[in-house]
C-alpha cells in the first residue's frame, strides 16, 4: 500500500486573517504566548494572528452568525499552524527534561507518552489550514462558556463526550459541536476544542509560511 503523499507549501494566497472576515470575533492566540504546555512562544507565531483558508474562514463566519443568535462569540485559540511550529513541538515532546508547564496541561500524564499517545505529532491537521481550536464566549456572563476544562488540557477530561463534568459543561460541549457540525465542520475526539472543515481544500499540503504581519501583507496584495 502506497502512503499518502505529502506536499508542503509556502503559498498564503488562499488564506484570510479571521478578523476581517468576522469582526466580531475573540482571538487569544495561545502559541504566540508562552502560556500553553511548552512555556514559550511557539517557533512561526511572529504575531497574533488568526489565519485560515478562506473556504474555512467562511464557513466560520456562518458559525458564528448562528452563534451571535444564540447569545456567544467564537473566541479562536488557534487557526492555521505553520510546519516549523509542529516541528518545535516535536522537539520540546523528545525532551524528558523540560516539564515546566505540566502542573496547567498534563498533570495526570508522563511526557514521554504524549508522542506514543498521539497528544504530539509530526503533522497537524491545523498545517493544512482549515482547522481551528475555539471556544464559545457568553455574552450575557461576559466570560467563556465553561467547558469544563482548559483549551490544551491533555488527557480524557477534555475527550467532548466525557461525563466527569457537570450537565452544563457537557451541554456547553455539545453546543459548541453542534454549531461546528452545522456548518460544514467535524470534531476529533480526544479535544472538545478542535474542528477541521470536512470539505478542506488542501487535505494533502502542509503550509510553510510563518504567522506574521508580512504574511498578512502578501495575502492582502493577492486578493
Amino acid at each position: 500500500m502506497n502512503k499518502k503523499e505529502i506536499n508542503h507549501s509556502c503559498d498564503a494566497s488562499d488564506f484570510v486573517s479571521l478578523g476581517e472576515v468576522i469582526p466580531d470575533v475573540i482571538t487569544e492566540i495561545r502559541y504566540y504566548t508562552s502560556f500553553n504546555f511548552i512555556g514559550d512562544r511557539i517557533e512561526g507565531y511572529e504575531a497574533p494572528l488568526a489565519i485560515l483558508t478562506l473556504e474555512a474562514a467562511q464557513a466560520l463566519k456562518d458559525v458564528s452568525e448562528e452563534a451571535m443568535r444564540k447569545g456567544y462569540r467564537l473566541r479562536i485559540f488557534d487557526a492555521y499552524r505553520p510546519q516549523k511550529a509542529v516541528d518545535h513541538f516535536m522537539r520540546w515532546a523528545e525532551d524528558p527534561q523540560d516539564i515546566r508547564m505540566k502542573e496547567y496541561f498534563y498533570p495526570s500524564l508522563a511526557k514521554e507518552i504524549l508522542i506514543p499517545q498521539g497528544y504530539i505529532a509530526p503533522l497537524s491537521g491545523h498545517t493544512r489550514g482549515s482547522t481551528v481550536d475555539l471556544t464559545l464566549f457568553d455574552m450575557e456572563k461576559h466570560r467563556d462558556a465553561d467547558m469544563g476544562g482548559p483549551f490544551d488540557l491533555f488527557g480524557e477530561i477534555s475527550h467532548p463526550d466525557y461525563r466527569g463534568v457537570s450537565d452544563e459543561q457537557h451541554e456547553n460541549r455539545m453546543l459548541l459541536r453542534s454549531l461546528m457540525m452545522n456548518h460544514g465542520f467535524r470534531g476529533i475526539d480526544e479535544e472538545w476544542w478542535h474542528f477541521t472543515l470536512k470539505n478542506e481544500p488542501y487535505p494533502d499540503t502542509y503550509f510553510t509560511f510563518p504567522i506574521s504581519f508580512g504574511t498578512l501583507h502578501q495575502i492582502k496584495r493577492t486578493q
